[in-house]
């Protein structure tokens, strides 16, 4: 799926960007509200306008590359301390749990058979997606961006859920890697697979086939 160009598979990307984005960092900013914290409210994160959360090199490689990312809602983690030690962890989990629930809601016309995924792949000269294609391509890039979110290197969701369930020590570990962490991240991205090292397609592929296979066949 990855770099795939056709005309179809690019509008399907589209209009995923629209939605998942908005509704992942709206879910972020949601719940932060929910726990006291104002600062999404005043930033005007508060929204489901795609226009307020995209990320212009993120989107672009959503649309190209079948991921990317959107900008950060920035949440005042003392606010939500204040309220819970388990706040910050709910905000953060808020995201992928979102995109994971979209993905669901997409897949139920496969599970009811109104769809089938044997019209979910492009044809010569088509410039359209079918209903198949446009839901396998939300599914799909929803269960990326849930997976993706959830690797434990800031500054994705991953690295504050797993701060507050692993032991002190290895939060400690994630304080001290987390300046270093886009790095990281990009160089496992891009680099990896140099070295024989495929984050997307051999961390990821596995889940991201086991749900494919679990919520469209």
């Amino acid at each position: 799926m990855f770099f795939d160009l056709n005309i179809p598979t690019l509008i399907s990307r589209v209009f995923v960007l629209l939605t998942a984005f908005a509704v992942h960092e709206f879910a972020h900013a949601w719940t932060a509200d929910r726990f006291g914290d104002m600062t999404p409210r005043m930033n005007g994160r508060l929204t489901l306008n795609p226009l307020v959360h995209l990320d212009p090199i993120g989107s672009l490689m959503l649309v190209f590359a079948g991921f990317g990312w959107a900008k950060p809602v920035e949440v005042n983690p003392y606010a939500l301390s204040r309220r819970s030690p388990a706040a910050m962890m709910w905000v953060s989990l808020a995201g992928p749990a979102s995109n994971l629930l979209m993905a669901i809601l997409a897949a139920i016309p496969f599970q009811l058979g109104l769809v089938s995924m044997a019209d979910a792949a492009p044809v010569q000269g088509q410039i359209l997606p079918t209903l198949s294609m446009l839901l396998f391509e939300f599914v799909y890039i929803n269960l990326i961006l849930m997976l993706f979110n959830l690797i434990p290197i800031a500054p994705l969701d991953g690295e504050k859920i797993a701060y507050y369930f692993l032991p002190p020590s290895v939060g400690r570990v994630l304080d001290t890697i987390r300046p270093y962490g886009p790095i990281i991240l990009l160089a496992l991205v891009f680099l990896g697979p140099t070295i024989g090292f495929n984050l997307i397609g051999t961390v990821l592929g596995p889940p991201l086939q086991a749900l494919l296979s679990l919520l469209v066949g």
